[in-house]
């Protein structure tokens, strides 16, 4: 059951990145296309406007810019919400991405990717903006997985705590047991003084 799910996890992150593949890399290019691009023969129109300064580009649109609000969600929330499905599947797949810095640098290392692909192959252009805002839906995504974990972890921890009481009560009842079994009460004493036992 468990590679099953794993099998399903798998395909999903294929088809996830397939789909963010085409919309960052592939989205108004045909076949031909992309293939002139991959071999540096394109030489149609291409947005090539870099930018290598943190937040230029988020403030740009937040605060400079007087453009539609449907583009600045579109540049702005789109980036952060194309990459949440990363960072909440990855840590479906495996265990080893349960942590919020493992989350972060992988989903910053995909956008790197995407980025530099951008760069190197002219498919658009590279902005350090992108890899923040990508990088902040990544661990975005991880938040419902993390809260998750931190619930089961308290649910075994209280669990852990109610056995342990469980135990010590049974213990403590049992010696209570063997007290009244094998030491003589108050009573039982009175009893064995009167008929001189110990006279």
């Amino acid at each position: 059951m468990r590679l099953f799910i794993k099998v399903i996890l798998v395909v999903v992150l294929f088809l996830y990145l397939l789909v963010l593949s085409k919309i960052i890399l592939f989205k108004f290019l045909t076949i031909p296309d992309m293939i002139n691009h991959f071999t540096f023969r394109y030489d149609g129109h291409f947005w090539n406007s870099h930018n290598f300064i943190p937040f230029k580009t988020i403030i740009f649109y937040l605060f400079l810019t007087d453009i539609n609000l449907n583009i600045r969600i579109e540049n702005l929330a789109g980036n952060i919400i194309g990459f949440s499905p990363f960072g909440f599947i990855l840590p479906l797949l495996s265990k080893r991405f349960r942590m919020f810095k493992k989350v972060m640098i992988a989903t910053f290392c995909l956008s790197l990717t995407f980025e530099l692909i951008q760069f190197i192959f002219k498919f658009g252009s590279f902005d350090v903006d992108d890899l923040i805002l990508n990088t902040i839906g990544g661990m975005l995504g991880y938040i419902p997985i993390h809260v998750v974990l931190l619930f089961n972890k308290y649910q075994k921890q209280k669990n852990g705590e109610f056995k342990l009481f469980i135990q010590l009560k049974g213990a403590i009842t049992e010696d209570k047991q063997l007290i009244s079994r094998y030491c003589p009460s108050s009573i039982q004493w009175g009893r064995l003084m009167k008929e001189g036992i110990f006279n």
